[in-house]
């Protein structure tokens, strides 16, 4: 995990000091070249599970379109990426035992825009810190039921 950190954080510098254009790790995942556990895709969209969640079901939604920051976005992407994200919160609701689906938006981890669907029982879910340990198999399950549900 220490070597994919490093990998991203050089990706961020190059691409930020213009040295090369580097596609993001979220590019990479939406051209296939690196696997996830997908949830819900769209022709603009991808959702798929966080491989460090906070919580069982934590799911990140993209838009396919590489752009750094939410707000940079036109207005017909980031209007997309609300509903789709809405669409897969509803699902990852009726999938998880929890008391809502939380969304964070931060944006700094990665340089594509992004919206994080957290499933909430208390605010240390949201919080970032304490993370969950799951295995491959459990995340194939959690993404094949969230799947069922969208």
């Amino acid at each position: 995990m220490k070597l994919l950190n490093r990998k991203l954080i050089l990706g961020y510098i190059y691409r930020r000091t213009n040295l090369i254009a580097m596609p993001s790790i979220f590019t990479k995942i939406v051209n296939g070249e690196i696997p996830c556990y997908k949830v819900a895709e769209t022709t603009k969209f991808l959702a798929f599970l966080d491989v460090n969640p906070n919580v069982k079901g934590h799911t990140l939604c993209i838009p396919k379109k590489e752009v750094d920051k939410l707000f940079d976005l036109d207005e017909e992407t980031y209007n997309g990426l609300m509903l789709f994200s809405r669409k897969v919160a509803i699902a990852i609701k009726k999938t998880i035992n929890c008391k809502r689906v939380g969304m964070s938006i931060i944006g700094l981890e990665v340089p594509h825009a992004h919206v994080h669907l957290i499933p909430l029982n208390s605010m240390e879910d949201a919080r970032f810190i304490k993370k969950e340990n799951l295995k491959k198999e459990d995340l194939e399950l959690v993404a094949k039921s969230i799947r069922s549900n969208f």
